[in-house]
């Protein structure tokens, strides 16, 4: 019986616990834990329509960085072409010129041509210049194998030895990088006479 007097003994300790304070505390942390397992529910809502809105926005960025890039370029050249069309219509201008030139023979005619294609390119080298592409044109200047490409090499009396005689096709640079270099007839001293 002593066994059954423990059991009664610790019955009456839990009773003595229950008819105490003790019941209001589980279900106080129950309420608090439900309250925060509520919030920590709406936080983690919160959190992810914050990722997703995250992750739409960033797909938009990079939707809109791709479009930009595609449009730059598409149209990277777009100033340039504008400058250059009255390049063309000059041009087109000295064409119909030299139309009625011929038809009427006239020599004011051709030199009004002449003027106007001269005009014209004129035109234009400016328009390559404002943006960044240079004409070289070495006449007279050292030779420079950089910029410079040998067509020949003749020997010449007056000129200084590897300097530039004559340009048969002049070079281009864009921003200082070359684009094509110019095709020139290089000079050299002339041989000993023996």
């Amino acid at each position: 019986m002593a066994h059954s007097d423990e059991t009664r003994d610790d019955s009456d300790q839990i009773l003595d616990g229950a008819s105490g304070d003790a019941p209001t505390e589980p279900a106080a942390d129950v309420e608090t834990l439900t309250a925060q397992l509520a919030a920590a529910a709406e936080e983690i809502t919160a959190l992810k329509d914050h990722a997703l809105r995250a992750q739409a926005e960033a797909e938009n960025i990079r939707r809109r960085a791709a479009r930009d890039v595609e449009n730059a370029h598409k149209f990277a050249l777009e100033k340039f072409a504008a400058d250059l069309l009255p390049v063309i219509d000059s041009l087109e201008k000295a064409v119909e010129s030299a139309q009625i030139g011929v038809e009427a023979s006239d020599a004011a005619a051709a030199n009004a041509i002449g003027e106007g294609v001269e005009l014209s390119l004129k035109l234009f080298y400016d328009v390559l210049e404002k943006f960044g592409v240079n004409r070289i044109h070495p006449k007279g200047e050292p030779f420079d194998p950089q910029y410079h490409e040998a067509m020949a090499m003749l020997e010449h009396a007056d000129a200084e030895p590897n300097s530039v005689l004559d340009v048969m096709q002049p070079g281009y640079t864009l921003n200082g990088r070359l684009v094509r270099p110019a095709m020139v007839v290089v000079s050299k001293a002339p041989a000993a006479n023996g």
